[in-house]
């Protein structure tokens, strides 16, 4: 792989973790601390919102980003020729 390649390949792979990370911060710290008065105005399961956020949802986003990273990587390996046979 020429130096080129590595640099896209990691360009992207970055971009990807800002991405991700930035749903994360977005889901656990602003839905979760910074806007949990206005969402517990809504209820979710019986919960309020905020609250779901802040003891719940943040986890399950974060779970469902480590699926989303894993599709992305595999998408990306294949594209620059790292896939796994």
């Amino acid at each position: 792989m020429s130096n080129n390649q590595e640099k896209k390949y990691w360009k992207k792979n970055l971009k990807y973790l800002a991405i991700l990370l930035s749903i994360w911060f977005l889901v656990s710290f602003v839905f979760g601390i910074l806007l949990v008065d206005e969402l517990n105005t809504i209820r979710l399961g019986g919960f309020k919102l905020g609250f779901w956020f802040a003891q719940q949802g943040a986890i399950y986003v974060f779970v469902i980003l480590i699926f989303v990273y894993i599709k992305l990587m595999n998408k990306l390996d294949k594209e620059f020729g790292f896939n796994e046979k």
